[in-house]
């Protein structure tokens, strides 16, 4: 079905291949070729998969992946900078992300984020009232 590159700091890098894929209990139960029991899964154990972008169907008009966020400009919708995106938090169904080199997070879900512009490497939010005097 396809090749995921597997990952983890304390380990070799490894080339998996997806053999079958079923959605279970809201999750993806994946089976790799070669992965025969848990002994064998084991060695995947706190390991990220990763993929390269351009093997990523497209998520439709006016949809980007989250992981797209990161490194893209935060700026308020006044035009003022918050900082450049580090990384992205999910808690619940909302999205958060740290920018700049502060510890503050920023939300960038409905109704606060307000564009997502990739090429010019920008993303726009509307920060909630009274959200300014605790930067």
């Amino acid at each position: 079905m396809g090749r995921l590159d597997w990952r983890r700091r304390d380990a070799e890098d490894l080339t998996v291949i997806v053999q079958d894929v079923r959605p279970t209990h809201g999750r993806l139960l994946v089976r790799f070729a070669g992965i025969h029991d848990r002994d064998d899964a084991a060695r995947l154990v706190n390991g990220e998969l990763w993929v390269d972008d351009e093997k990523l169907p497209d998520p439709g008009p006016g949809v980007v992946y989250t992981f797209q966020f990161v490194g893209l400009n935060l700026v308020n919708a006044d035009g003022r900078e918050l900082g450049v995106v580090r990384d992205i938090i999910e808690v619940g169904d909302r999205l958060f992300c740290s920018a700049g080199s502060g510890k503050t997070l920023f939300p960038i879900h409905r109704p606060f984020l307000k564009n997502v512009d990739l090429k010019g490497g920008v993303m726009t939010i509307e920060l909630p009232a009274g959200f300014e005097e605790l930067l």
